[in-house]
Parts: C-alpha cells; sequence; structure tokens
C-alpha cells in the first residue's frame, strides 16, 4: 500500500477556487482504479497550504492516474492557482 502525500501551497485569493476544484472532483479522484482512499488536509496555521492524501495499490496506479483524462483536466486548473511549486511523496508504513 503506497500513501501519497502532495503538498500544494496556492495564493490566498485562489484558496476558495482549489477546495471547489477538490470538492467537485475528489470521488471520481477515489474512484480511479488502485486509489482506496483521497482525503484533502489544511494547514492549521497556514491557511494556503494543503495537503492531499491518497492510499494507492501501487505506483502503476498512481501513473495511471497521472496519465488519465481526469489528471489532465484537474492539473491545469490546479497549477494556475499554486503560489509554490508543488511537493509530492511516496510513502508506506513501517509500523503500525
Amino acid at each position: 500500500m503506497i500513501h501519497r502525500i502532495v503538498k500544494l501551497t496556492f495564493k490566498e485569493e485562489h484558496i476558495p477556487a482549489f477546495k471547489k476544484l477538490f470538492e467537485d472532483n475528489w470521488r471520481e479522484i477515489k474512484n480511479q482504479k488502485g486509489c482506496f482512499d483521497v482525503k484533502l488536509l489544511q494547514d492549521k496555521n497556514n491557511p494556503g497550504i494543503f495537503f492531499t492524501y491518497s492510499l494507492w495499490d501501487s505506483e502503476v496506479s498512481i501513473e495511471n492516474y497521472k496519465n488519465s483524462e481526469l489528471f489532465k483536466f484537474i492539473w491545469p486548473k490546479t497549477k494556475s492557482l499554486f503560489g509554490d511549486k508543488p511537493e509530492a511523496w511516496s510513502t508506506e508504513v513501517l509500523q503500525n
């Protein structure tokens, strides 16, 4: 199981647009083959910083999503709202 964490930083004026974009599309992301869950987290001290936290069965499923029509629709819209470069990590749980 892969735990994917993506840090997204937005300009303050674009926060509502990003929240709407995520709300409109999270179910479709979650329904991608190999995706078990996706959550949106917001930093408590800096409201312009968000994290997506998703669970995937494999790196192949993540890559398939990144090559999907859904991602090609969402990512350019998301990028246009950024205030800083995104960061991403694929992690695995070592101990429960």
